[in-house]
């Protein structure tokens, strides 16, 4: 340390210290670039959906009278979902079932008249004209009987359709009706998904299939996430569009991957080789506007700035050098805290 008396007229000698700098850089953290081989791959922007999704459209006419669940919300299987007004198809299923209590009573009593004339033909106190008229009323009560109990199945049948059942476990994507909204056949609901199972579509140019072969091996950049997954399966759909020339490629992503949703922009990177790269970790670079930069340190400890120009990402935390390093050279791994030990000089 230095020190420097102030004397003053009357006043008592007093010391004022100024320290040296205090040096830092031997806190940082470093890594060096080097050369490394990696894979080789092709990119290809793609988009993630859900591999069961659906739309749940009504199957009956009619007015909603109660909406279960909202967007966003989680649906087992099994459950209502929305309810229709149930009292048209109450009243259609009622005059069904009275109908079915006819034509049993109408079948009974055709069963009785002809096994009753089976027994007098025997005994030859009816003809056999009469006989058969008895068998023709006692098959037509029979048709009518089934007619009637498949009359009743349909109405039962488009009863249950006033409560709408969720096909499988998922979340709400959409709701498309409101309470009180007149709905007819078709009319869609809702659209669900199963978060579970997730997968991404990519379409391939056809002159890079060769490249990427029929079992490529791939991962996915999540670029919103920063992260990176490797795929579960591939699928290379055997038909290409005949507009564009490129072949559909369905990535499947592992079970229940965290954050990862239907409609999601992504990055697939088919590995097609192998190279050698000059490779830092991405977290040594520093980004301001449109300077791209990094802090190499020196022999003497102390980190200087230099611009440096990248390639792209490799997946494993680490991005490509194209130019303003060389291998060998050492770099901060912290660059905003070298930028403040460089600021204490």
């Amino acid at each position: 340390m230095k020190f420097k008396m102030l004397l003053a007229a009357g006043a008592a000698v007093v010391p004022v210290i100024f320290a040296h700098p205090v040096w830092a850089a031997d806190a940082l953290a470093t890594a060096k670039a080097e050369y490394r081989e990696v894979a080789q791959t092709y990119s290809v922007e793609g988009v993630v959906e859900a591999v069961r999704q659906s739309t749940v459209s009504a199957q009956i006419s009619g007015r909603i009278k109660e909406i279960n669940f909202d967007v966003g919300d989680t649906v087992s299987k099994g459950q209502v979902i929305l309810r229709i007004d149930e009292r048209e198809t109450s009243q259609a299923l009622a005059g069904s079932q009275a109908q079915v209590m006819q034509a049993q009573a109408a079948l009974t009593q055709a069963k009785a008249n002809y096994e009753r004339s089976v027994q007098l033909f025997e005994q030859k106190y009816i003809s056999q004209s009469a006989l058969d008229k008895a068998k023709a009323d006692y098959d037509m009560a029979q048709a009518q009987s089934e007619a009637s109990q498949a009359s009743e199945s349909q109405s039962a049948l488009a009863h249950a359709y006033t409560s709408v059942i969720a096909p499988f476990s998922g979340v709400v994507a959409s709701r498309l009706v409101e309470i009180g909204e007149l709905v007819t056949v078709g009319k869609p609901m809702m659209v669900g998904f199963d978060p579970s199972q997730m997968r991404v579509i990519v379409n391939v140019p056809q002159y890079e299939l060769g490249q990427i072969g029929s079992r490529p091996k791939v991962k996915v950049e999540l670029t919103s996430l920063k992260r990176w997954i490797s795929a579960a399966s591939v699928t290379v759909q055997p038909s290409a569009d005949i507009r564009t020339h490129s072949t559909q490629v369905r990535i499947n992503l592992p079970p229940r991957e965290k954050g990862v949703y239907p409609g999601m922009f992504v990055r697939a990177h088919f590995v097609v080789g192998k190279a050698k790269k000059l490779l830092i970790p991405a977290t040594s670079v520093l980004r301001r506007s449109e300077v791209v930069a990094v802090y190499v340190v020196d022999d003497k400890g102390m980190p200087r700035l230099r611009q440096i120009r990248l390639g792209e990402e490799t997946g494993e935390n680490e991005i490509e050098v194209l130019g303003g390093l060389n291998s060998g050279e050492t770099i901060a791994l912290d660059p905003v805290k070298a930028g403040m030990t460089v600021g204490v000089h």
